[in-house]
């Protein structure tokens, strides 16, 4: 998915000599901790409430200038990127420019959270299993072949690098939410089991046993 698919165009932008006081009334009307700032159509940097809140409100925005985050992406790139951005400076939007810098739109961090649990697959229904191994032992194709012999199908697969050097965390997302044969076939090939979520066949059994109890008590 392209930043373009997700541009916000009602959130509003300030001039470069807007006074400091409207960027903090914006800010507070679109709950929101930054604004893209534009000058000569251009766009000039985000500027952030904790400075404005540091200075006085009927300055302009431009005295502010050298503490504007310049940081910005464009619409043809992947939304990754403006998750990457709102990551690393603790952003709440990033803007979104054209060739020419020109401000398209923002995308908000509500906004990327709410793609993001989509794009990981989170709201689908299915049980969770996550390994850990060494880099050089990856193969998704094994992995999806163990998978798929317990007549399951991965939905979503990602790796982080793990607390040790040389080591990563596999996080798959299974269409079926009993996990217990799919655990049990990758402990049986040594892969080491962090934890999984997920409904176990043995406890399923457990509870319908249960449940056949209860109606024999009741006869």
């Amino acid at each position: 998915m392209l930043a373009s698919q997700l541009i916000q165009t009602n959130y509003p932008s300030i001039h470069l000599f807007d006074k400091v006081s409207l960027a903090l009334h914006l800010m507070d009307e679109y709950d929101v901790q930054h604004l893209p700032v534009v000058h000569e159509e251009k766009f000039a940097g985000l500027v952030c409430k904790d400075d404005l809140l540091d200075a006085d409100e009927n300055t302009t925005v431009a005295a502010l200038e050298y503490q504007f985050i310049k940081s910005s992406i464009k619409s043809e790139e992947h939304f990754l990127a403006a998750l990457k951005q709102i990551s690393e400076s603790n952003l709440s939007l990033v803007a979104v420019v054209n060739e020419q810098s020109e401000l398209k739109g923002v995308i908000t961090a509500t906004e990327l959270i709410k793609v993001l649990s989509k794009f990981t697959g989170s709201e689908d229904p299915g049980g969770m299993i996550v390994l850990e191994m060494e880099r050089r032992n990856y193969s998704f194709g094994e992995i999806s072949r163990l998978v798929e012999t317990n007549d399951a199908s991965i939905m979503q697969l990602n790796t982080m690098p793990g607390n040790d050097l040389g080591m990563i965390t596999v996080t798959i997302k299974i269409n079926k939410i009993e996990v217990s044969d799919i655990v049990a076939t990758f402990q049986r090939y040594d892969y080491q089991v962090q934890y999984y979520f997920g409904e176990e066949h043995y406890t399923n059994e457990l509870k319908e046993n249960y449940n056949h109890l209860l109606s024999y008590l009741n006869i």
